[in-house]
């Protein structure tokens, strides 16, 4: 799925990337660098992240390319990669990076840890106005700093460039194996968490055996692909949605459907994926179907504001709705998957939902839909996530900081600039103020 339609009052951010073409010539101006000095913050956000953008090894094969580029990694005892894992590598690793010209992070930074008149990267959960997060992007304009979010990083066609998709998709599957082998009592899988790297989970996995179950695959795109790569790597069968709606079969089975698979017009015309993107009003959910043929739904797409949800409360009533174990990787409160209550947690990630009462129960209830809804993922396995994630960064962000930003990576991604919100995001404005 295109992961990139957070909605405002009238338009997609993909419509206004797209028609910015006249505010981006002067909008954002990079100066050719020849020298740059990068900081490595610590994860300060709670509960702690052991994720980190660049590994030793990624800093090392920096410094070996640019001969203009310093690095510095500040002091930590969260990251997944030891402070003496940089050192190693010949990286400073201090508790001061306010000297350093781009900060680098994962998760949001706590206002008070902000330094002023600095150039930042992270995740800030801002661009969908969050209110939770208001008072971080007023800060970033109080301190005049330059703020440029992961999640805004794209293609001139609106694609994202990076992300931790993937790892989401593999850790959401597993995870959903895990509850199903516990719930059931058929095996025991560890916690992702306890285990080193991504080898160690597909050497756990080895060791299932599945029953006779169908399982539903929604979207694809890199979340979907990760939860894919853990069902090809179980070498369950893939099958179409013609067979999967209408056979029985004496193996494990999956099929992988995209939003014009399980939505439908209203009118009963044939949908447009791209349209409906850009609008989705008109369309109706055609989720039931494969309700019905269902026994383990994996949540692996991508929600727009205003698009049908998938099924709703009622239609989990139905006794046509046969789905009894949903790994929800997308995780929208109360949203498009009826069950998704609420958001779970690395260390409880299991709980149950009583369709009659519509009310959470113990996740081996037998009456209940199990769901898994872990909304950190990528932090149960924070080696691979951090090398992947970095490996995108590298190729697809830090060329721009020495070749003029030619290819307009950090123009489209800026979000604020001497204290004010860029022209492509002045949608937020009302967002900063406290009137929305």
């Amino acid at each position: 799925m295109i992961a990139n339609l957070y909605k405002n009052r009238h338009k997609t951010l993909f419509d206004i990337h797209i028609n910015s073409n006249i505010l981006a010539q002067n909008l954002y101006q990079t100066p050719k660098m020849t020298y740059m000095k990068i900081g490595i913050i610590k994860e300060r956000k709670n509960p702690p992240d052991k994720r980190v953008v660049f590994s030793p090894d990624a800093c090392k094969e920096l410094l070996e390319k640019y001969s203009g580029l310093e690095i510095k990694v500040e002091s930590s005892d969260v990251r997944f990669f030891t402070d003496d894992a940089y050192k190693k590598v010949g990286i400073t690793v201090t508790d001061d990076v306010s000297d350093c010209d781009v900060l680098l992070g994962v998760k949001e930074v706590p206002v008070d840890a902000l330094i002023p008149n600095k150039k930042y990267f992270f995740f800030s959960h801002t661009i969908k106005k969050q209110p939770y997060n208001r008072k971080l992007l007023k800060a970033f304009l109080d301190k005049n700093i330059s703020f440029f979010d992961h999640e805004t990083i794209i293609k001139s066609n609106g694609a994202r460039l990076i992300g931790f998709g993937r790892y989401a998709g593999l850790v959401g599957a597993y995870n959903g194996f895990r509850a199903l082998g516990l719930r059931d009592k058929l095996f025991n899988l560890p916690k992702v968490e306890s285990l080193n790297d991504l080898n160690e989970v597909k050497i756990e996995l080895d060791k299932i055996t599945l029953p006779n179950i169908k399982i539903l695959l929604s979207g694809t795109g890199k979340v979907a692909q990760g939860a894919k790569e853990i069902l090809d790597h179980l070498k369950i069968k893939e099958v179409s949605d013609a067979l999967y709606l209408t056979s029985k079969f004496t193996e494990p089975v999956y099929c992988m459907v995209d939003v014009m698979e399980y939505s439908k017009r209203t009118d009963g015309k044939v949908g447009d994926r791209f349209k409906f993107y850009k609008d989705p009003s008109g369309y109706e959910s055609n989720f039931m179907p494969y309700a019905k043929e269902t026994d383990f739904f994996i949540a692996g797409h991508f929600y727009g504001t205003g698009a049908p949800y998938l099924f709703t409360r009622e239609d989990a009533k139905s006794t046509d709705f046969n789905i009894n174990l949903i790994s929800d990787i997308s995780c929208d409160v109360d949203g498009p998957v009826a069950s998704t209550l609420r958001a779970s947690t690395i260390a409880d990630p299991f709980y149950g939902y009583d369709p009659k009462t519509e009310k959470e129960v113990p996740f081996d209830d037998k009456n209940a839909i199990t769901v898994m809804a872990v909304d950190n993922l990528p932090c149960e396995l924070p080696k691979d996530a951090s090398e992947g994630f970095g490996e995108m960064f590298m190729k697809n962000v830090i060329p721009s900081f020495f070749d003029d930003d030619k290819s307009g990576i950090l123009e489209r991604a800026q979000m604020t600039e001497n204290g004010k919100l860029t022209a492509r995001f002045s949608y937020l404005q009302d967002y900063v103020e406290g009137k929305e």
